[in-house]
C-alpha cells in the first residue's frame, strides 16, 4: 500500500467512540511515574530542579504520546495521529517558553 493510500485510509474511516477514555485512562500510569520521579528528586540538593521536572513531564508526556501516533497509524485512525503530533508540539513548546522565560 502506497503512503497516499495510506493516509486516505486513515481518514476516511469512522473513530472509535471509545479512543478518548482511552487516552484519559493512558495518562494515569504517566502521572504514578511521574509522582515517583518528583518524590526521587525532591531530596537531591541539585541546582536546576525545577529544569528536571519540567524536560522530565515533557519528555514523558511526548513518549506516550509517540505511543498513540503508532496506534493511531496501525488501526488507521488518522486523527488520533494528528492528535499525537499536536501533543507533542505542545509539549515541546510549553518546556521550550517555560526554559526561555525562566533562564
Amino acid at each position: 500500500m502506497k503512503f497516499s493510500e495510506k493516509v486516505k485510509k486513515m481518514f476516511e474511516g469512522e473513530r472509535d467512540a471509545q479512543e478518548m477514555s482511552t487516552w484519559i485512562f493512558s495518562l494515569t500510569p504517566l502521572g504514578i511515574a511521574f509522582c515517583f520521579y518528583f518524590v526521587f528528586l525532591l531530596p537531591m540538593d541539585i541546582e536546576n530542579k525545577d529544569l528536571l521536572y519540567v524536560v522530565g513531564a515533557a519528555a514523558g508526556f511526548s513518549g506516550l504520546q509517540a505511543y498513540w501516533i503508532s496506534r493511531g497509524w496501525e488501526r488507521n485512525d488518522g486523527i488520533t495521529v494528528v492528535l499525537g503530533l499536536v501533543g507533542i508540539l505542545f509539549a515541546v513548546l510549553l518546556t521550550w517558553a517555560y526554559i526561555g522565560l525562566t533562564r
